[in-house]
């Protein structure tokens, strides 16, 4: 979208003061915050109003407003499978509250030149997003509100690359709504080091951890990928009740902090999706309701939109050094042919995945699977091993057959956090990082008995941590390193993978 160019004279002083304060303040050291109950509860996963509110509360940062909100909008949408966040009941709840933003700002598809910035507003006033940047003068794009209560984007574009900027969301009296920050991707071709984060297994609690935040945020990601069992747990075809999950997503405030500082690409497992180890169509899950809970989770998220759209949560994108392809492992399934060859991602995103690994110029190629890639936990349970070994060989073979190097696997739904090396031909093997472990959630015990292919194990009432890749491509054999790191902020585990080591001989 076009920029509209204004005299910074159209906006008071005491907007450009508050950017220009942005741009010159630092973040100070997290400070650790007690849960008021550090155990977590067995059925923190029941979906109750009891058991939400406790996420809600366990932290004591709840702002009022945003509690009062949820409530009442819960209250709300529990009444009708029919209702839903855009509904003027819910609009008027926000307005009386004074509350501008339903949910948002929520960054996301950071390119070389921009960002996309999402928000679901309430008020009818124009918005318009100021962005500032060192030594630039300020840009000013206007927010498309087509239905209040509605999600809508803002492409955010014609800046410099590799370059930081702070933004504010404005209403036509330039009070401001909403601020954040975010740094545009480097160049592909880029020598500099880039660093991302990634995780799975928030199960709605730990998206109300400040501690885990404060701890990503201190690592400076350019970026974080979430891939499976975020905010919806187990919802079924309650289209309301997903809504209301969404919902308290926003209440927290460590959450939202976050995401309106940091880029978030994003795909979904089992419990996002509709229940546990529930996938594809079966008798429950019609291709009407998979085709509802899909636009329910686009309108909920900010990934990228590949062009021609594609039947499925499944995207790619290059940020620098690194593209990262996420994977649909879960509405894709052919349910009737489990165990037949390409069943689990099904034909179009099986033949997607390789053409794209195939025509990438990235030296790094980061593949998620909402689950295991690998057999050694739980048997492979509702994962490749049991659904379709032959795909995974075609893929694992394909990669070697072409010499495509660079390629780093990640998983969840195991929760904890393990490492496994896959061994294959002439001491070639792939890297599999398998991080479920932002819930604190308990899961199968940390280490496979007899499997000298893991490197590490933690079990998902153990720690609560995310991982960490930094890629260095300008050494002459490039470089990337993984870190496990707990939300006290101690490295638990680091590994250095040089490209040489995960290229086919």
């Amino acid at each position: 979208m076009k920029t509209i160019q204004k005299s910074a004279s159209c906006f008071t002083i005491r907007l450009l003061l508050i950017l220009i304060t942005l741009l010159s303040t630092g973040s100070a050291d997290p400070v650790y915050v007690e849960p008021t109950e550090s155990s977590v509860p067995r059925d923190v996963r029941k979906g109750s109003l009891e058991m939400d509110t406790w996420i809600m509360d366990n932290y004591g940062l709840a702002q009022n407003d945003r509690r009062d909100l949820y409530l009442g909008a819960r209250e709300y949408l529990s009444a009708s499978r029919d209702a839903r966040l855009s509904d003027s009941e819910v609009v008027s709840m926000a307005q009386d509250m004074g509350i501008s933003l339903i949910s948002g700002p929520l960054l996301g598809d950071l390119t070389t030149e921009g960002v996309s910035i999402w928000m679901r507003p309430s008020i009818a006033d124009d918005l318009t997003i100021l962005v500032i940047g060192e030594n630039e003068d300020p840009k000013y794009y206007p927010v498309m509100v087509e239905q209040l209560g509605r999600p809508v984007r803002t492409q955010i574009d014609n800046l410099k690359e590799a370059s930081s900027y702070t933004y504010a969301i404005v209403a036509s009296d330039s009070e401001v709504v909403a601020r954040g920050s975010f740094k545009t991707a480097p160049r592909n071709d880029t020598d500099s080091q880039l660093r991302i984060t990634f995780g799975a297994d928030f199960h709605k609690i730990g998206l109300h951890n400040p501690n885990l935040f404060s701890q990503i945020s201190r690592r400076d990601p350019l970026a974080m990928f979430f891939y499976g069992d975020i905010a919806a747990d187990g919802r079924r075809s309650n289209f309301n009740m997903i809504e209301a999950d969404y919902l308290l997503r926003d209440t927290s405030g460590p959450w939202a902090n976050f995401v309106a500082n940091t880029p978030v690409y994003t795909s979904w497992d089992d419990w996002d999706y509709f229940a546990n180890d529930r996938s594809g169509l079966d008798r429950h899950i019609t291709a009407e309701i998979r085709q509802n809970l899909r636009e329910i989770w686009n309108a909920n998220w900010n990934s990228p939109v590949e062009r021609p759209r594609r039947e499925g949560i499944f995207f790619k994108t290059r940020l620098g050094p690194v593209e990262y392809f996420m994977l649909d492992t879960r509405s894709c399934r052919e349910t009737g042919r489990k165990g037949g060859f390409r069943s689990f991602l099904g034909e179009e995103q099986h033949e997607w995945l390789k053409l794209g690994l195939l025509g990438s110029t990235a030296p790094f190629k980061v593949i998620s699977s909402g689950t295991m890639w690998s057999d050694y936990v739980s048997d492979g349970k509702d994962s490749w091993g049991v659904w379709d070994k032959e795909g995974r060989e075609d893929i694992f073979s394909f990669i070697e057959e072409k010499g495509i190097g660079g390629v780093l696997l990640v998983s969840g739904d195991r929760h904890g956090a393990r490492g496994f090396r896959i061994p294959r031909k002439n001491d070639f093997g792939f890297f599999e990082f398998g991080v479920g472990s932002l819930g604190g959630i308990k899961g199968p015990d940390a280490l496979v008995k007899d499997c000298s292919e893991q490197f590490f194990g933690y079990t998902g009432s153990e720690i609560i941590a995310f991982g960490e890749f930094t890629f260095d491509p300008g050494r002459p054999d490039p470089e990337v390193t993984f870190r496990l790191i707990s939300d006290h902020g101690v490295i638990l585990e680091e590994v250095k993978i040089s490209l040489s080591q995960i290229t086919p001989p």
